[in-house]
């Protein structure tokens, strides 16, 4: 599976942003997936994860009411809008994708793809 994350940029605090992934050289529909950051000189940290049908989401603290997982089957593509930017969501976004169903942990995911940076201003 090749995973393909775009969307990234640079936005002023508050604003927002939709990063998309997508999927190619697998049956899409049968992933979990997931977005996970990572800022400079920090760990990965996870975002948010979705069920291989979309049924069910898992969302960091850090940015639960904030952020929405969204995935369209059809597409091969997994969705992360993310609404009121702060300085602190600044970080490299990746996309993964595993078989062994909705986890933070990033050993559930067999495939990532490469970051897109995401920059927000104050």
């Amino acid at each position: 599976v090749q995973l393909q994350a775009s969307g990234g940029g640079l936005v002023r605090n508050g604003g927002s942003l939709r990063l998309s992934c997508a999927a190619s050289g697998g049956t899409f529909s049968s992933y979990a997936m997931a977005w996970y950051r990572q800022a400079p000189g920090k760990e990965r940290e996870y975002v948010a994860g979705i069920s291989y049908s979309g049924g069910s989401t898992f969302y960091a603290d850090s940015v639960k009411g904030r952020f929405t997982i969204s995935r369209d089957n059809a597409k091969n593509t997994v969705y992360l809008q993310m609404n009121s930017l702060k300085s602190e969501d600044t970080a490299v976004y990746s996309c993964a994708a595993g078989l062994s169903g909705l986890t933070y942990r990033s050993i559930g995911y067999d495939y990532w793809g490469q970051g897109t940076q995401v920059t927000v201003s104050s």
